[in-house]
């Protein structure tokens, strides 16, 4: 589909293995770049989620494709469980999440992603809830720092916060370019040649999408719907995301660290791991394909293997993950 270069799609497909008459998910259907190399790879059967429904409208051709193997949701992916099992779906072969926001998303000025065209200060993934313009124009200045600071990593979020708070005294702050002129009139250029906006502009997105709890439903969900050889595979682009994974594929897989040799916890015998780690290191594109699509350039792919029968009783992550 124009104006979408899925990343990584050779990696993501070994890493999957789809195979013929197997189930799998698409969690993050976004422009379908995915879901069309999966059920093109095997002549399987595949469930594409997505909560935004322009995105959902999108994949009408690639239903066209592959009639009766594609299945299209609208909702988010970390209600995963709850979407499949209302369509009569407990068990899964492989599931993929591509996170952070789609090339549809960033290139179209009225979502009001990107401070390169001037647009809405929207941000929503969805249709529902609050938009980025309510949170700059309503957030008490600490909170909005806190936000900028922890989701964005922004180490002048305080000053980029009272900046805020002074200009929307004004004026109400509603259009990305507005927004993305009193960001730059804090935060000087630097040599990374990134603009000064892109760390506070991630924040936003990613706080008006609860984006991280998003991810930690949606990898508890899939795990626990993934049958015995089931994969995993997740393409993250933030570092908070990526840890987030990392972590929780580290700890399925029996790879956390061992508590201390004066943790009484220490002495009880570890359970055998129920997971492989397809990736004991993130995979990283190849230069030719950040030469040929700089988004790529973040992106880290990990994957991980059902070994054990599903547990019936998946109350906790501990339960599923052994």
């Amino acid at each position: 589909m124009s104006g979408h270069a899925p990343v990584m799609l050779a990696e993501m497909l070994a890493a999957l293995a789809p195979r013929a008459g197997g189930v799998y998910c698409d969690a993050t259907f976004g422009g379908g770049g995915y879901a069309g190399a999966i059920l093109d790879a095997a002549a399987c059967t595949l469930w594409a989620i997505d909560r935004d429904p322009d995105a959902i409208e999108r994949g009408a051709a690639l239903l066209a494709r592959h009639p009766g193997r594609l299945h299209l949701i609208e909702g988010k992916f970390g209600d995963i469980i709850a979407l499949l099992r209302e369509a009569g779906v407990s068990r899964l072969d492989g599931v993929v999440l591509d996170l952070g926001v789609s090339s549809f998303q960033l290139d179209e000025p009225a979502r009001g992603f990107s401070f390169r065209a001037d647009g809405p200060l929207d941000m929503r993934m969805g249709r529902m809830g609050p938009t980025a313009a309510d949170l700059v124009n309503t957030l008490p200045e600490r909170m909005l720092a806190d936000t900028l600071h922890e989701l964005g990593e922004e180490r002048r979020a305080r000053a980029i916060a009272r900046a805020i708070v002074a200009a929307r005294a004004e004026a109400p702050i509603t259009t990305t370019a507005r927004l993305a002129a009193i960001i730059r009139g804090v935060v000087p250029p630097d040599r990374s040649g990134i603009d000064p906006a892109t760390r506070s502009f991630q924040a936003l997105r990613i706080r008006v999408n609860d984006e991280l709890g998003e991810v930690a439903r949606a990898l508890e969900g899939a795990a626990r719907l993934l049958a015995p050889g089931g994969r995993l595979v997740v393409v993250a682009f933030h570092s908070l995301e990526d840890r987030l994974v990392k972590h929780f594929m580290a700890e399925a897989a029996g790879r956390a660290p061992a508590p201390s040799r004066h943790d009484p916890a220490g002495l009880r015998r570890r359970a055998a791991p129920g997971w492989r780690l397809l990736t004991p290191r993130a995979l990283r594109p190849g230069e030719a394909e950040i030469a040929a699509n700089p988004r790529a350039r973040s992106a880290r792919l990990r994957a991980l293997e059902r070994l054990a029968p599903v547990a019936e009783d998946a109350g906790t992550e501990e339960s599923f993950a052994r």
